[in-house]
């Protein structure tokens, strides 16, 4: 049924319309597609890491502070959709969030991602892009062990309190990581090194307010792991026949 149909029957049955436009109108987030190569799709989109509806999200900390860490906005969302489970952590010492620590959590439903991944960042102190560039290399390879074929990336850099770097950098260096890494794993599967997988699809999660940066932040990733596989040695990882 059309739109238009549908707000004429609303009218003759006498029911308000406000219901009819919240169903037909939900809007999909805004979203930029970047095809890459061999199958791959980086997505840039205006979405909170607790919607994606993917088999894999995949979430950044920085160091937890005794004294209790700064967060607002999406990590606040998202904790609390999870019943509290990463303060918890946090709080306990079991994910304190030192850089590249990781640990994989079953969502159980709670939000849209069937799991969900937690990378450490380190102190704030000591956030670089090139740190950030290792977080892409193992936000892809926990994606491989995984087994997931989609995932979504939030850095919440912002979101706990941190301004040191521009958003577009951060995901310049994220993705050239990422690209290295998947690179790598390309080229070992193509020798029986690695076992199969492939990364179907990278959604980035952005705010409003870092929408625009993030995707030329992407783009220019890409421009730099193209240019760096490019530079890479291509003769066999293994001499054994």
């Amino acid at each position: 049924m059309t739109r238009i149909s549908m707000l004429a029957l609303a009218a003759i049955l006498g029911i308000g319309t406000a219901c009819v436009l919240n169903a037909d109108e939900k809007a999909a987030p805004q979203e930029e597609k970047i095809p890459y190569s061999n199958g791959l799709n980086i997505i840039v989109r205006m979405q909170g890491p607790y919607d994606a509806d993917v088999p894999l999200q995949v979430v950044c900390y920085f160091k937890h502070k005794p004294e209790g860490d700064t967060t607002k906005g999406a990590p606040v969302e998202l904790d609390m959709r999870l019943g509290g489970a990463i303060t918890a952590l946090r709080d306990r010492g079991e994910f304190v969030g030192e850089e590249l620590e990781t640990l994989l959590l079953d969502t159980k439903g709670k939000i849209s991602a069937r799991q969900l991944l937690l990378i450490g960042l380190g102190d704030e102190a000591s956030l670089s892009l090139e740190g950030l560039e290792r977080v892409g290399r193992v936000a892809y390879r926990e994606a491989a062990k995984a087994g997931a074929t989609a995932a979504a990336f939030a850095p919440l850099i912002r979101d706990q309190g941190n301004d040191k770097l521009p958003a577009g950098d951060v995901e310049t260096s994220v993705i050239r990581g990422l690209l290295l890494a998947r690179d790598t794993d390309v080229r070992l599967q193509n020798e029986g090194l690695s076992r199969k997988y492939s990364l179907a699809t990278w959604i980035v999660e952005a705010g409003p307010a870092y929408y625009k940066d993030t995707i030329i932040g992407a783009r220019k990733g890409i421009e730099s792991a193209d240019s760096a596989i490019k530079r890479r040695r291509t003769e066999s990882y293994s001499t054994a026949k």
